[in-house]
Formats: structure tokens, sequence, C-alpha cells
């Protein structure tokens, strides 16, 4: 192929935008093996300062919304077509905290915007679950925070499991037998979907055979937020259904 030649193709990629906590080790590779098997997608990341989970005032003041909205600004120019928040702080902060977000993104950037947390709410409303087994290694009193508002929102979970950490570099550290052990004992609890919310737990790669083992939808958060990053920017998730049902079309999701 001559230069001229090369330069009249359109390179036909999907590029999706992900906004990521800077002391995340696990949303990065997770999404490339999801993506692995998939053409024409690609995802980019921009980081911003986040290193604790609680809600101290300076734990909450991580998510003030400017050195999110620069790092969107910075996706923006890969002329992305969609922007994630690939974090789940508006798993405690709330749903509406990630709706001003993602409408404060759309007006800055032009793109479509979305969240991890309100992943899991357009999933869970989608597919009809409302009894949800939380699976975090946040500290009780995120945790409680957690399932306060999703039950406001419509989603017992009455059935949860935490590892009690803060330092989010630690929860890139958690094993895959603590995880899976959590989302057993969730499960055992009888739920119609077990939520692993934390996009640096490392539970993608454990969703298809903890679905196998237990009969239910294991929906991890980086799953959940590429499936909504697909969607946005207006690519099946069909065939992505190897990774877990989190991709599953619709209607097929359902235990």
């Amino acid at each position: 192929m001559s230069g001229k030649d090369a330069m009249e193709r359109p390179n036909r990629t999907t590029r999706l935008g992900m906004l990521t906590p800077s002391s995340n080790s696990v949303l990065e590779p997770a999404t490339a093996h999801l993506l692995a098997g998939c053409a024409g997608v690609s995802a980019h990341f921009a980081r911003f300062r986040v290193t604790e989970i609680g809600l101290s005032a300076a734990a909450l003041d991580q998510f003030d919304p400017e050195p999110i909205l620069s790092a969107a600004d910075l996706l923006a120019d890969a002329r992305v077509a969609a922007i994630l928040w690939n974090g789940t702080s508006g798993a405690w902060l709330g749903f509406d905290a990630d709706e001003r977000l993602g409408a404060a993104i759309t007006d800055r950037t032009g793109r479509p915007a979305s969240t991890a947390a309100l992943a899991f709410r357009d999933l869970f409303r989608a597919r009809g679950f409302r009894r949800i087994g939380l699976v975090t290694p946040y500290t009780g009193d995120v945790q409680r925070r957690i399932q306060a508002n999703w039950g406001a929102a419509g989603f017992d979970c009455g059935a949860e499991r935490h590892l009690g950490l803060s330092e989010n570099f630690a929860f890139a550290e958690a094993g895959p037998e603590a995880i899976a052990g959590m989302v057993r004992a969730v499960a055992a609890e009888g739920v119609d979907a077990v939520a692993i919310v934390c996009t640096n737990l490392a539970g993608a790669v454990l969703a298809p055979d903890l679905e196998a083992e237990l009969g239910v939808p294991v929906i991890d958060s980086v799953a959940v937020t590429l499936w909504k990053g697909l969607d946005l920017a207006g690519c099946p998730t069909g065939h992505l259904a190897a990774h877990g049902r989190a991709f599953a079309a619709d209607g097929e999701g359902r235990p």
C-alpha cells in the first residue's frame, strides 16, 4: 500500500475513553483481556489521583469534578466515541453524583458519557435484577453507604461481603481465592446476580467460571463499564458473552 493510499483509507477503530483512578493496576489489563477478541475497538486511559477509598473529607475530595473533567478533555483529544468514569465512586456518593458527572463530561467534550455505577444500574434494570449479592474490598461504612444507595434505587443488597480495606492500591492484591469466596458466599444466600464492585478488584477473569459453577450472573465492574461503553458507541456486545453474562444479548443474561 502506498503512503497516499494509507492516508486515504480511514481508521475504522472505535475508541473508548476510560477515566482511571491513579492507583488502579487492574482495569487496564482487564479491559485489554476483554477486548482481545474484539476487532475494531480499542480502549484509551487517562488517570487522575485516587489513592484511598473512604468517607473522610480527604477521601471524598478526590472525586472533585475538575480533575476528572481535565482528564476527560485529554481523552477527547483522541476522538473517542464515548467516555466512561471507570471507577465505582458513584456507588457510595450516589447515582445522582454520577449523573451530574456524566452530563458535565458530555457538556465539556461533546462525547456521550457514563460511569461504572450507572452501568450497574442500567444493566440491573435491563435484566430485571433486584436481589444483588454485593462483593467489594471496601470498609464497612462504605459498604453500608452502597447498600443504602442501591436499596433506594430498588436493589436489595442484603447479601454482602467485603474485605475491609481502604487503600486503593491494596485492592489489586486481593487474590482470586478471596474474591471467589465472597462471590460464592453471597450467591449461596439467593440472589439474582452478584456484583463485584471495584475496578481495582480482579474479578472480570473469574466471572465466566463462577457463573458456570453457581448458575447466577457475576457482573464485574470493569466488564459492566465496558458493556456500557460499547453500548454508547453503538457496538454490539453479544460476541463477548464468553467473558460473562454482562455481555449477553438482551434477554439472555437473566438467571
